[in-house]
């Protein structure tokens, strides 16, 4: 069982909020983590296997003006999320907002797709992120307020072609999402999801469209990472949305 180690704290002295990102060793993450960070939030900075990666993000995060600490942790493992989840409980300030960016992809046709891929698929996206899930509300709900952030996809509401495991497990994430917004709604912890729309990472090149083969987006364009960072920063603060959708691009859901 891998462990959750806080390690490479930097500076966070006059710090008032702090977040921990998920998966943030590059792509999406890191635009987060780097967004955060320029808001003049500390940021704990997750990883799996890419510690090169996250050394890079918290980089990023200090050149932004931020102040942050690399967490790396396996989201297989419950025990490893929770000691993650416990060492940033433990810094001043403690993270008052939790964004669940880690995932993996994957690409092959229903009657193709191998079991393993399917079982990792979905225990990454899907199981992984409950175990973040259920780690991260009791230290919210003891403080009596929060926001938790969950990465989601437009693939998770309509489908792909060669997409399966991946669109079933982000599939999965809207049923989560709506029942822990309305279990901890009474708590004041605030739980949305989000779809990040085509977003060019290790994970989508292959399958991305090329282009202007942008086929159902009203602008004919995908969003900026940049846009999408700085939406998942305004939709943590939002005192009073909860159980909600968020696309960031222009297609219809």
């Amino acid at each position: 069982m891998s462990q959750a180690n806080h390690m490479n704290q930097t500076n966070q002295v006059g710090r008032t909020q702090a977040v921990l990102v998920t998966g943030a060793s590059g792509g999406i993450g890191r635009a987060i983590s780097v967004a955060f960070a320029a808001a003049g939030w500390s940021v704990g900075v997750h990883y799996h296997r890419n510690k090169s990666g996250a050394e890079d993000t918290l980089r990023q995060v200090a050149a932004a003006g931020g102040a942050g600490a690399l967490y790396q942790a396996d989201i297989h493992e419950p025990h490893a999320v929770q000691q993650m989840v416990e060492a940033s409980c433990r810094l001043v300030p403690a993270p008052s907002v939790f964004v669940c960016n880690a995932g993996i992809g994957g690409s092959s046709l229903v009657l193709k797709q191998r079991e393993e891929d399917w079982l990792e698929i979905l225990g990454t996206n899907l199981t992984g992120t409950f175990h973040c899930l259920r780690a991260m509300a009791p230290p919210l709900l003891a403080r009596g307020s929060g926001s938790i952030v969950v990465m989601g996809s437009y693939a998770g509401f309509h489908g792909s072609i060669g997409q399966a495991a991946y669109a079933a497990s982000k599939a999965g994430l809207l049923g989560l999402v709506h029942t822990a917004a309305q279990e901890w709604g009474p708590g004041n912890v605030r739980v949305n999801l989000l779809l990040p729309g085509w977003q060019k990472t290790n994970l989508s090149e292959e399958a991305m469209p090329v282009g202007d083969n942008w086929t159902g987006h009203a602008l004919g364009r995908p969003p900026s990472r940049e846009e999408v960072a700085k939406t998942v920063l305004h939709l943590a603060q939002l005192l009073d949305v909860s159980g909600q959708v968020w696309n960031c691009d222009s297609r219809n859901l």
